[in-house]
């Protein structure tokens, strides 16, 4: 419980109708999940607006509501608030209600195209190795120390992350990493965090369909940078020839780090296998089990974090030594005999790209490399041609087929993507609408020796077609064709 006047402070306030020295049992931004003694913040959404369920609030019991404007007819016994922007609001206020509990943590947020899960799991994985009481939050699960907590979004909405964040602090957690979308960024949900530093790995062509722009996307991303205060670090990837822009102005201090590019910290690949990574960062070799030149970026970033955090190089290359890739990440399946079999979560053209190129890199003699990959629906279009154009470019034989349709017909998306192809990447692709039988013509037509590449959804456990979530894990349907294709011989 907490007074209405306690969890409005920070909120940038236009008009309070009503007593502010009221107790509020509880906060809620769905007029459905609104409790008696309430308060229902209205906030504007992309499909639905909250004000229009202020009625609906007040019926289920609220006593307080905060709004852009305030209805014309009030009820009795309820306090209505104007604000500037609800969005920002309700993070404020959920950091209130739940004590700010960032505030008794270091929160470091990370952002970027392609890589902010595997740094945040890997950085969750090096702090609880560290002995450190750690929360994790990421797109593939969220963790409270080694308790697993379901993930919904790539970042929670501003109750649920505030929520976790009383949780993870109540659990002794004195660290937490988590990833920063360009969404959540520009929706305002972390306002009300106190981060202790952010990270920048990289921005490539994504999203379009929400920001519009890719100067749009790009300055959603510097809203994190924007945010951090004076005694924060803002570590940025010198490789990427956007990362000046997103610390223009920025208030934290700046450090870079860089694999090809000089930087503060830097990483020279000795070895790239698919047996792991040998590296050589600040002096040392660091051998690890992670795979390709994108995850020695990866392990930079986190060795500069642990760094920017105060701890010393040699416990930080001890403990970065032991860490694993998380789920859907390049990770390779078993499936016997000769045929390398992967799959990842490259859903964008340049993720696409890196994941192939390390896969070129390892080819030997005669080497087929086979790729199945999809587009989802109901996202950003324009990347739809590309991502068809890097798979058939850079492998033998593409697989053109279904990731999570939503809502669209699967053989749209794939014109979309065919749209692409010149007439020689053409004749190396094929398009076929079902994911499993795409998956089980790239089995078909692998020879010991080939690697075939599965990309798009990694980790994920089900595919989207017309609002229902099926089953569906590449890592089992992959194992399961190669056992089929062995049956057949």
């Amino acid at each position: 419980m907490k007074l209405l006047k306690d969890i409005l402070y920070g909120c940038r306030l236009r008009e309070v109708n009503g007593p502010t020295h009221v107790a509020i049992e509880d906060v809620a931004f769905d007029s459905r999940a609104v409790k008696p003694m309430g308060l229902f913040v209205a906030v504007p959404g992309t499909r639905v607006d909250g004000f229009d369920y202020i009625p609906q609030a007040v019926e289920r019991g609220a006593i307080a509501v905060v709004a852009e404007r305030l209805p014309e007819e009030r009820a009795e016994g309820v306090t209505y608030v104007e604000v500037n922007d609800a969005t920002k609001a309700l993070g404020q206020i959920a950091a209130a209600f739940f004590d700010y509990p960032s505030r008794e943590m270091r929160i470091v947020a990370v952002t970027g195209t392609n890589g902010k899960t595997t740094t945040v799991t890997l950085l969750h994985q090096l702090f609880r190795a560290l002995d450190r009481k750690t929360g994790l939050l990421s797109t593939v699960e969220n963790r409270i120390n080694d308790r697993v907590v379901p993930s919904t979004h790539t970042t929670p909405d501003a109750l649920q992350m505030q929520r976790l964040f009383r949780e993870m602090a109540d659990a002794g957690c004195k660290f937490c990493f988590m990833e920063a979308s360009s969404h959540s960024i520009h929706q305002h949900r972390l306002a009300g965090t106190e981060l202790a530093g952010a990270v920048f790995s990289n921005i490539t062509h994504d999203h379009l369909d929400y920001h519009k722009t890719f100067n749009g996307y790009l300055q959603a991303k510097r809203g994190l940078f924007d945010m951090l205060p004076a005694q924060a670090f803002a570590l940025i990837n010198r490789d990427d020839r956007h990362a000046d822009d997103l610390v223009a102005g920025c208030k934290a201090r700046v450090h870079d780090y860089a694999v090809t590019a000089m930087a503060d910290y830097r990483a020279r690949v000795v070895e790239n296998t698919l047996q792991g990574l040998h590296l050589f960062i600040d002096g040392h070799d660091l051998y690890s089990r992670l795979i390709g030149g994108f995850n020695a970026s990866n392990l930079l970033s986190v060795y500069a974090v642990a760094r920017e955090l105060g701890f010393e190089t040699l416990d930080i290359m001890t403990a970065l030594s032991l860490l694993k890739p998380p789920p859907g990440r390049f990770e390779q399946v078993n499936v016997g005999g000769d045929v390398t079999a992967v799959v990842d979560y490259a859903h964008t053209p340049d993720a696409l790209e890196n994941v192939l190129k390390t896969i070129a890199s390892f080819r030997a003699g005669d080497t087929q490399v086979i790729t199945v990959v999809g587009c989802g629906g109901d996202r950003d279009k324009t990347k739809r041609p590309v991502m068809a154009r890097v798979a058939a470019e850079l492998s033998d034989r593409a697989i053109l087929t279904s990731d999570n349709p939503r809502s669209e017909d699967p053989e749209a998306i794939l014109a979309d993507m065919k749209a692409g192809l010149d007439p020689i990447q053409a004749r190396k692709a094929v398009s076929i609408a079902d994911r499993r039988e795409a998956i089980r013509m790239a089995a078909a037509l692998a020879r010991p020796g080939d690697i075939v590449l599965v990309a798009g959804k990694g980790h994920e456990t089900y595919q989207e077609i017309q609002g229902v979530r099926h089953d569906f894990d590449d890592r089992v349907v992959v194992a399961e064709a190669f056992g089929l294709n062995n049956a057949a011989h």
